[in-house]
This record gives C-alpha cells, structure tokens and sequence, in this order.
C-alpha cells in the first residue's frame, strides 16, 4: 500500500486492447473533473486503435496525467495508483488482490458466462470494489463513483484492505506442486 497524497491518482485500464465503455466514460468525465477543481491525476491505458483519438482530446482537457496505448510495467502503475477502473477479467482481478488496490469495476457484459461480473460480485461483497454495470458506466457515473471515493480516504484504505484479503500468494507455486505430484504418482 502507497500513502495516499494530496493527489487522487486514479488507473484506467481496460486491459491491453482497452475497453470502449470506460474510453468512452474517461472521456465524458474530463469536463466533470476539470470544472470540480478536485486534484486529481488520471493515469489512462486505451489501447492502441483508441490511442491517438483519446490523447489528442486528453491534451486538451486540462487535467493532470497522461494516456497511453498500452502500460509495459502494470505492477508499477498499479503501485503508484490510489484507486483503479478496470474491467473484471480473472487477470485483473488477480493483480487488484495481488497489489491491494481499490477499485471500481466494469464487467464486459459478454464474457463467457458472465464471468467478469461474478468476478465483481465476489469483490464488491467482500468490500474491494465498486462495480458498475457496463450499461450504467458513463462520465457522469464514472466521475461520481470517483469523487464519493476520493471523499472517503478511509474508505479507500479499508477496500485496499479487503482486496488484499483476496491474494493468494504463491499460488501458481502451489498449483505446480500439486499437478508435478500427479504427474509423478500417475501410473
């Protein structure tokens, strides 16, 4: 965990292709968070087909922070992160409990067997995550969902906690073991 600053450092990924839905919300929420004054720095992986489009207009929104095609050092931005908007893959899922991060999550809706938003469902119970349905998730949405959380510093604290309480370190280890010794006791 980072001590948070005077700055809310927020991540937006929606993976290394990006996400249309939370490309589409970040740039809604520019004008919101540029006109509330809060200090925010907004941290923005698009994807590369969406790269140039978003940047441009990220250059000329006024807010601090940057856009990128692609993130190379993931557990970097996540360790620089105060909160992260992401999608609920099993991956992203594993890296938020992994570096105890908040976040607010997006499902796709198309995922096999709706799996990303019973993803989200388990962190959102387990206190980690906020999750927004893709069909909700807009700037307005987006931009509230981050200032109740930049309001409650406390709040963050305790969902990095609880996302935390969802790592499971060493698990790949475990998992080898495991198949190695059915492997070497398989007749």
């Amino acid at each position: 965990p980072k001590p948070r600053g005077d700055v809310l450092i927020v991540l937006i990924t929606g993976g290394s292709g990006g996400a249309r839905t939370l490309n589409r919300a970040a740039r809604e929420s520019w004008e919101l968070f540029r006109s509330s004054g809060v200090p925010v720095r907004i941290i923005h992986q698009t994807g590369a087909a969406a790269y140039e489009e978003i940047a441009a207009a990220f250059a000329s929104a006024g807010l601090d922070g940057r856009v990128v095609p692609f993130i190379d050092d993931m557990p970097a931005a996540f360790a620089g992160a105060d909160l992260v908007v992401a999608r609920a893959g099993a991956g992203t899922v594993g890296e938020l409990a992994a570096a105890g991060k908040p976040s607010i999550l997006c499902p796709f809706p198309f995922a096999a067997d709706d799996h990303q938003t019973k993803n989200a469902e388990v962190l959102a119970r387990g206190g980690a995550a906020r999750l927004v349905p893709d069909a909700e998730m807009n700037g307005r949405r987006l931009f509230d969902e981050i200032m109740a959380l930049a309001r409650e510093p406390e709040t963050l604290e305790r969902m990095g906690a609880a996302a935390r309480g969802f790592a499971r370190p060493g698990a790949a280890a475990r998992a080898a073991e495991i198949l190695e010794s059915a492997v070497l006791t398989t007749p």
